[in-house]
């Protein structure tokens, strides 16, 4: 492994020109030099000087083509300039120290080795000269090449004071080991049990957006693993800590939900699956401890957990600080339905079950159907081939009756509204329950999603209720 070189971009030798005039010795440090070293695309590029780093970038913008704007982000001393090829964050070199109670450092001015100490890992430590004298030169008082040749996370100082001091670090640690399957050095990982409580003082959103980090990760199980382990999943997330453990009566036990969803997480993955359809997968079975039962008949039972899961999701959501809107509910929607595709198996299964299922899923019918094949984990492959071959026939069966309804989304032509002015109701359950029996009607076949057909029923429906028509 080589030691990295800054790409032949103008913008670096306009920053070392400009740091010259000024007298501030600079440096690109951190992420981006880390991801040199690995070979990762990387667009942003923090610049640490020793000075004034909004001074710097304003320095720099002036010398740049088109003079690009600065922006200036005065309570942080950081400047962000953006420019064609990369976004550039200035900064001056700093010292920090804590106090207990808090997360917020007491900032002030530091030379470049107080700088790299405050770095959170060894491979963020590293650090490349814009100096005239030794331009390019690597900077690692950590012995950071080390640790990504050895794939390894480690703090450069205490693992213990540098968690106490920002406990989010303990979450970054497992981010980037899972990001770029490192191990965490021995001590480290300790370090991070022994100081899991602090993570108490870090605010949700900072923690669920490692935790996204982690589950966008190309093998997040190994992230909830360490999580586990270390005690703060049962911190950070403990219904999902819950799902972990097998209960036996006699002979019967259960499967370690826990570990099953950690392996359809990373089916998902294996799929191309977004942020949200892993977050189904995480939570398709989240309220099976809640459900779980012992029948001595069939043994362990997690009957309903599929609708006591879904009427969970946006608690989950709003406590993690997830979006609430549309992403929610496909999840919720996901969580509900996971169980119903397996059911259309059989021959005999009628079009109007699949209707049904098609009416209710409508545009997410695909990645449920994705979900349900991840859900496939058994270690016996002949039953896993014949559960595949199983929703193969489910898929089959779902687009020809899509090709012949047209059911994803579909609106029924009997609204509330219609109900309303036929019958010369308000809004009451009695227009619900009309609504519904139309709607029933149309997914058993009854009667098509047409005005001509599903009207006559409606004031056939009415006239059983001894309702009397006002307007047609």
């Amino acid at each position: 492994m080589n030691n990295p070189q800054l790409p032949d971009l103008p913008l670096f030798r306009t920053i070392a020109e400009a740091a010259g005039e000024l007298g501030y010795p600079a440096y690109v440090i951190g992420g981006y030099v880390r991801d040199l070293v690995l070979s990762r695309p990387s667009k942003d590029v923090d610049v640490v000087c020793v000075g004034d780093g909004i001074r710097l970038a304003q320095a720099v913008g002036k010398k740049l083509p088109g003079r690009p704007r600065v922006t200036v982000f005065k309570n942080f001393g950081t400047a962000m300039l953006p420019t064609p090829e990369i976004e550039v964050e200035f900064v001056g070199a700093r010292k920090e120290s804590y106090r207990a109670e808090s997360r917020k450092p007491e900032v002030e001015a530091g030379t470049l080795e107080e700088d790299l100490a405050r770095r959170d890992f060894t491979i963020n430590a590293l650090g490349i000269s814009l100096n005239p004298a030794d331009f390019g030169a690597l900077v690692d008082r950590y012995d950071g090449i080390g640790d990504i040749r050895r794939k390894t996370i480690r703090t450069p100082l205490d693992p213990d004071v540098t968690f106490s001091d920002d406990p989010l670090r303990m979450l970054r640690a497992i981010r980037f080991a899972t990001q770029l399957d490192f191990d965490i050095e021995p001590d480290t990982y300790d370090a991070i049990a022994r100081n899991k409580d602090r993570i108490k003082i870090v605010s949700q959103e900072r923690i669920t957006t490692e935790l996204n980090k982690i589950i966008l990760a190309d093998t997040p199980s190994y992230g909830f693993k360490l999580l586990f382990q270390c005690g703060l999943l049962q911190l950070i997330f403990p219904k999902m800590a819950q799902l972990q453990g097998v209960e036996r009566v006699g002979q019967h036990a259960h499967k370690d939900n826990f570990y099953h969803t950690l392996q359809v997480l990373d089916n998902v993955v294996a799929t191309g699956a977004d942020l949200w359809l892993r977050w189904a997968a995480i939570l398709h079975d989240i309220a099976k401890p809640a459900t779980k039962r012992f029948d001595k008949r069939v043994g362990w039972t997690f009957h309903g957990h599929e609708d006591k899961g879904a009427r969970w999701v946006p608690q989950i959501f709003a406590d993690l600080k997830l979006p609430l809107g549309e992403e929610m509910r496909m999840v919720q929607k996901l969580v509900r339905l996971h169980l119903r595709p397996i059911a259309l198996v059989k021959e005999i299964v009628t079009d109007s079950a699949v209707r049904r299922l098609l009416f209710e899923a409508g545009d997410d019918i695909d990645h449920l159907m994705q979900l349900c094949r991840a859900d496939i984990t058994s270690k016996d492959h002949q039953r896993v081939a014949r559960y595949l071959r199983n929703f193969d026939v489910v898929e089959e069966k779902l687009r020809e009756v899509e090709e012949k309804d047209h059911l994803r989304n579909f609106k029924p032509v009997i609204t509330g509204e219609i109900i309303m002015e036929t019958f010369g109701l308000k809004p009451s359950r009695e227009v619900g329950e009309l609504k519904e029996a139309v709607l029933e009607a149309i997914l058993d076949g009854r009667v098509r999603n047409e005005y001509d057909e599903a009207f006559p029923l409606l004031l056939e429906l009415g006239e059983k209720k001894g309702l009397e028509v006002v307007k047609l």
